[in-house]
């Protein structure tokens, strides 16, 4: 069973996503082959969704995509 983190409107996961990816000069399709390089299936439309908070991002979704964006699980919960 996979595990997933919903997004609400305290902690938008899918903004911090959106704007650490901005910030670090990343396109989403970039970062979608970075994680697809990793062995996490997501396609450039699951980001998006993921981004604008309408989709629920999985834990080894999310712990891949701190890993590429550099940065913590502080900034991405914040």
């Amino acid at each position: 069973m996979k595990q997933k983190i919903k997004q609400n409107e305290v902690g938008n996961i899918g903004k911090n996503i959106r704007e650490i990816r901005i910030a670090r000069g990343i396109g989403q399709t970039e970062l979608v082959r970075l994680l697809d390089l990793q062995g996490i299936p997501i396609t450039r439309e699951c980001l998006v969704k993921i981004e604008r908070g309408i989709q629920h991002v999985q834990v080894q979704q999310l712990k891949a995509i701190k890993d590429e964006l550099n940065t913590t699980f502080d900034e991405l919960l914040k």
